[in-house]
């Protein structure tokens, strides 16, 4: 499961660093960032200010559909939300082809905000996907535990999943420059692969 996780964390990621190429540094899942923006926008320019609190609401709305879905799919919940986030996302791509910039981005950040609901139980998300603070926390403690005599290794998996997150962000930044937005349909490809690894584990 968390080579899963570690493969949901690298299309976060990727598709970040797109939004974040392409809309000129505001974030389609890093809403810390985007909260960042939005205070010194709301202070400098209030232009800025204003498409951060976009994002951040349109995340926020994500996240609401994930967990909708996530409900209504019961034991299939991995699947469902999975080929959900997969359609927004192609979804994003054409609009963005044909024009609609901000309907494409808005599309985006509600994929991202859907995405965490793959590993939702019982309302609460077990693995966040779209956001590291909490796993770089976890890493140093268990480092730190490690250090004082604790469990040598339990810090592997966090470091796992932060790389996952930093290599898709790096893919999505060197493949961008060549093929514009375009590049997204890699990670639609990887989440359709993904939805048909969750039905099969859904059905042992």
């Amino acid at each position: 499961m968390r080579a899963f996780a570690g493969v949901a964390s690298c299309v976060a990621g990727f598709v970040d660093a797109v939004g974040f190429l392409a809309l000129g540094g505001f974030f389609v899942s890093f809403m810390s960032g985007n909260t960042t923006r939005m205070g010194v926008g709301l202070a400098d320019r209030a232009h800025d200010g204003l498409v951060a609190i976009g994002l951040i609401g349109t995340f926020v709305l994500g996240v609401i559909l994930g967990s909708t879905i996530s409900r209504i799919a019961g034991r299939h919940r991995r699947t469902w939300v999975l080929l959900v986030v997969a359609t927004l996302l192609a979804a994003a791509i054409a609009l963005h082809t044909v024009g609609g910039r901000t309907l494409a981005f808005t599309a985006m950040a509600l994929v991202m905000g859907a995405e965490n609901a793959v590993f939702e139980r019982d309302g609460d998300v077990q693995i966040g996907l779209t956001y590291m603070t909490g796993t770089l926390v976890k890493l140093g403690q268990r480092l730190a535990g490690a250090v004082a005599g604790g469990e040598r290794w339990a810090w592997l998996p966090y470091l796992a999943q932060w790389l996952s997150l930093a290599t898709g962000a790096l893919s999505g930044a060197l493949l961008y420059p060549y093929v514009g937005i375009s590049a997204l349909w890699l990670p639609v490809i990887v989440l359709l692969a993904l939805s048909a690894a969750a039905r099969r584990l859904d059905h042992p």
